[in-house]
């Protein structure tokens, strides 16, 4: 699919509500936490920062859809040895303004690229979730300067994304209609933690999903065999047993029998969010592969 035009909000009030929301979101990071904005060939990118002063930063990347809140589990963890910047990404909503399409894997690799350097980041652990994790594999296959290791949780990319993923979103957004008491055993049901995330997190994803248009973005396309054999940076790849989007097995067999020295783990009683369902199990695999444990 050929992209032609990017992501807006359906009116300014929208947009203003939105952000509202999105801000009280980021609420749930921890203290203090630095805003900045990247300029880039592609549009403007939001970027937050927290963490150390000094260390090999670490760049987290969301999923489709989503906003830096969703990695509040994971900032105060990683951020005690490194510095911590998430990427409000394009063509998502958030703070970010995308003015120029991103047609395809080159393009993505680049204002990603241009975010690294405008912020001065020399070499940075990448990590990310869903078309996160496609992001971040991405960038290791077309621009791989500025990256020290990618770690891929539940990632896109490795296979072509299933009409159960599909139905699996549709069963989260009629979870949300369900009181809020049985939103817990309904996420568990479903491996779908989203359904029992703080409130906070959520008000913002239920607001886009009515007044936010996304641009032409088709579903992450799995790279060649090709293009994972020529990934040449560690890569550790989480996968969630219970995953809507993998086949867990099938995602193991294909990474370490392209991927040069990749590590790959199927995580247990985890779906596609691993990274909100067993966030301690997900900050020392993190912390312990940054470090080249």
């Amino acid at each position: 699919m050929t992209r032609t035009s990017v992501g807006h909000f359906v009116s300014e009030a929208s947009r203003a509500k939105f952000l509202e929301a999105y801000d009280r979101a980021m609420e749930l990071w921890p203290s203090p936490r630095e805003e900045l904005d990247v300029e880039t060939a592609y549009g403007t990118v939001h970027v937050h920062r927290y963490g150390a002063a000094a260390g090999e930063p670490v760049v987290l990347l969301h999923g489709h859809a989503g906003h830096p809140s969703n990695w509040y589990p994971q900032v105060a963890a990683l951020g005690e040895h490194h510095p911590v910047y998430a990427v409000d990404t394009l063509d998502d909503p958030g703070r970010s303004v995308q003015r120029v399409v991103a047609e395809g894997s080159e393009e993505n690799a680049a204002w990603l690229g241009e975010v690294l350097s405008g912020l001065g980041l020399e070499r940075v652990h990448l990590v990310g979730v869903s078309y996160g994790g496609w992001l971040a594999l991405n960038q290791a296959i077309h621009h791989p300067e500025r990256v020290a290791s990618v770690t891929a949780l539940d990632p896109g990319g490795i296979e072509k994304v299933p009409a159960r993923f599909y139905a699996h979103m549709v069963g989260g957004l009629f979870g949300m209609l369900a009181p809020r008491r049985y939103r817990p055993a309904l996420g568990r049901l479903l491996a779908n933690p989203a359904l029992s995330a703080p409130p906070e997190m959520i008000a913002p994803l239920m607001l886009a999903m009515r007044s936010y248009k996304p641009g032409s973005r088709p579903p992450a396309r799995p790279f060649t065999d090709e293009e994972l054999a020529s990934i040449a940076l560690p890569v550790l790849v989480l996968v969630g047993r219970r995953s809507a989007l993998l086949r867990p097995r099938q995602v193991v067999e294909r990474v370490t029998g392209l991927v040069p020295g990749v590590r790959a783990e199927i995580v247990e009683r985890a779906g596609h969010g691993l990274n909100l369902e067993r966030p301690e199990l997900v900050n020392e695999r993190l912390l312990a592969f940054a470090a080249g444990r």
